[in-house]
């Protein structure tokens, strides 16, 4: 399915009968909406709504950074969800698509009844901080339109964060590449310019005002968003924090423990 949001258009798989309460996912960064489909499976009592962010996947990729904004995204996906009339709904997004989410649930309070932030966090603290991330994400965005995404991707599936991803079949391995190197150029390069860690807000100081139900999910050799989640959980007033045996991305590395998990937590009555 294809939708227009605020002059982009959006490629939106959308499974599932209208009746049966919504469920809606956001992918991480060189991500798209075929991240989801070894899980999505697990979750035939949900309408399934699973979205390609503004530069992934098959969405545009406009040519200004600038569009992509988190604020930006915000609207778009409150524009997508007004045309799909879904009034509520429980909210998953992973890594970039979870501080695309945590924001989107405080922004938008009413709509969100469940949120799942699989290893996310709410942005940087620190003015300086966000900085210096800039300057690094702006650097990456510069070597992705100068060398394409070929060497981006290669060096993107070597750093420290996805380490556990080696002992994965092959295959699937493979799967990720592919899904990593479908991505546009100029879509990569402007979201990291756009809606970094660096460039959004920092919602930090918006947790404790955040009273939707709130489960952390995070892999055990994912220490650095271990150490967030807990912290996040100390200033959430309805959270938990889970731990699975898996890195960063445990939706890929562990789907049947991740999808049975999240199911779990949709089933539950508040």
């Amino acid at each position: 399915m294809e939708l227009m949001a605020n002059g982009v258009r959006y490629h939106i798989e959308v499974t599932g009968d209208e009746k049966r309460p919504v469920l809606v996912l956001l992918h991480g960064f060189t991500g798209s909406t075929a991240t989801w489909h070894p899980v999505i499976e697990y979750w035939q009592d949900f309408r399934v709504v699973a979205i390609d962010l503004i530069g992934h996947g098959k969405t545009d990729s406009p040519r200004d950074a600038k569009r992509y904004a988190m604020e930006r995204q915000l609207e778009d996906l409150e524009s997508i969800f007004r045309e799909l009339k879904l009034s509520q709904f429980s909210l998953l997004g992973y890594s970039m698509g979870g501080r695309t989410a945590l924001a989107y649930a405080y922004e938008y309070p009413d709509r969100v009844n469940k949120l799942i932030l699989e290893s996310a966090s709410p942005g940087l603290m620190l003015e300086a901080d966000r900085l210096q991330r800039q300057e690094v994400d702006a650097r990456s965005a510069q070597e992705i339109l100068r060398f394409g995404i070929e060497p981006f991707v290669a060096k993107w599936e070597n750093i420290p964060l996805f380490d556990s991803q080696t002992s994965l079949p092959k295959s699937v391995q493979q799967q990720i590449r592919q899904e990593r190197l479908a991505q546009s150029a100029q879509g990569l390069a402007n979201s990291l310019l756009g809606m970094g860690t660096g460039s959004q807000r920092s919602y930090w100081d918006c947790l404790q005002d955040l009273n939707v139900p709130v489960l952390l999910l995070t892999g055990e050799l994912d220490s650095k968003f271990c150490a967030i989640a807990q912290r996040m959980q100390q200033l959430l007033p309805n959270a938990e924090h889970r731990i699975i045996s898996a890195g960063h991305a445990i939706h890929v590395e562990k789907p049947a423990e991740f999808a049975t998990m999240v199911m779990e937590r949709l089933n539950q009555n508040y």
